[in-house]
């Protein structure tokens, strides 16, 4: 592969090139990987330190509450505002067969043929490892091209959220107003991750709808109360509709006041932690991958999972067999 030409191509925002470059440092291909250090590696080198920094902003939320849908209308009022506007839709990976749905792009019909958009579904690889080295190094690829807003889109409430608020500026819980218990499926977890909450679907034309999901802001402002206390930052609890991009714009605003509230050298060290946290994250990645294709791990791989199935065998014991392959090799 020809790192140079694709590199050219990034930094003139070709999108084939950018396309190419993020199927790049998705792969776990050894060769890829090692092409993919070099890509980055230059890509770093050719950064202007003095330049702004792009608005990072993860979004997650519950099934259903209409991150795409939201994400479109956002996106489109942001690139009709001059911004350039990349989406990284994070796919659960399937666990059999590694392959993914990738339907973002066609959720987003009209964001997706807007020249100032670029929409890439990435699979999550199965692994949180593989969310963090995938996702990180696709926002690299998309600032290097010139995309000023990246939007990390998850795949739902859990684990993989946490990850994703490790590596964005400011991460939007969006939820809904639901009958009865407002806060009934929604973790502590996510409150404490939280930087601004959007209650979405509240739709003008539906007064009913709309005033139920302003009841559902107040008690989740109050939830947040206890949950975070006298913390620095208080998360705001809006209300929009993603659906007719009503109050979508102030969303945005609030996503702007906590990038000011962190200030340019509070957002250069949350920025530096996130570095810190991606090195031992790609450690860990590194470490799986030179696991799965060690030659003597390989060799009993198959003695021990037959050992494990057939009951002859506990898992410490298993995992102890295979890293003690692993260092003997």
């Amino acid at each position: 592969m020809d790192v140079a030409a694709l590199v050219e191509g990034i930094r003139e925002g070709r999108r084939a090139q950018v396309a190419r470059a993020i199927t790049l440092v998705e792969s776990t291909a050894p060769r890829h990987r090692e092409a993919a250090r070099e890509l980055l590696t230059t890509l770093a080198e050719g950064t202007d330190a003095s330049a702004p920094l792009a608005t990072r902003v993860g979004i997650s939320g519950v099934p259903g509450v209409g991150k795409s849908t939201f994400i479109e209308s956002l996106g489109t009022q942001l690139v009709e505002a001059g911004h350039r506007v990349g989406v990284l839709a994070v796919d659960p990976s399937s666990v059999r067969t590694g392959g993914s749905v990738l339907g973002d792009k066609t959720r987003m019909a009209t964001l997706s043929t807007h020249p100032g958009a670029f929409i890439r579904p990435s699979p999550s690889a199965g692994t949180l490892g593989g969310v963090a080295r995938a996702t990180a190094q696709a926002m690299t690829v998309l600032e290097a091209a010139g995309f000023d807003v990246v939007l990390v889109e998850t795949v739902g409430v859990g684990q993989s959220e946490v990850t994703v608020a490790g590596m964005v500026d400011t991460f939007l819980f969006l939820t809904l107003a639901r009958t009865g218990d407002q806060l009934q499926g929604i973790k502590k977890g996510i409150l404490e991750i939280a930087d601004v909450i959007a209650v979405n679907k509240a739709d003008p034309e539906d007064p009913a709808r709309e005033m139920e999901a302003r009841g559902a802001a107040r008690e989740l402002a109050g939830a947040l109360r206890l949950v975070r206390g006298h913390a620095e930052w208080a998360p705001p609890v809006v209300t929009c509709s993603g659906l007719t991009g009503a109050r979508v714009d102030e969303v945005w605003e609030q996503i702007g006041t906590h990038r000011e509230h962190l200030g340019h050298a509070g957002l250069a060290r949350k920025r530096a932690e996130q570095q810190l946290d991606f090195t031992w994250a790609l450690v860990r990645d590194e470490l799986d991958q030179r696991l799965r294709h060690h030659p003597g791990v390989r060799a009993v791989q198959a003695e021990v999972r037959a050992a494990v199935l057939g009951g002859d065998l506990t898992a410490p014991l298993a995992a102890d067999r295979l890293l003690a392959a692993y260092d003997e090799g």
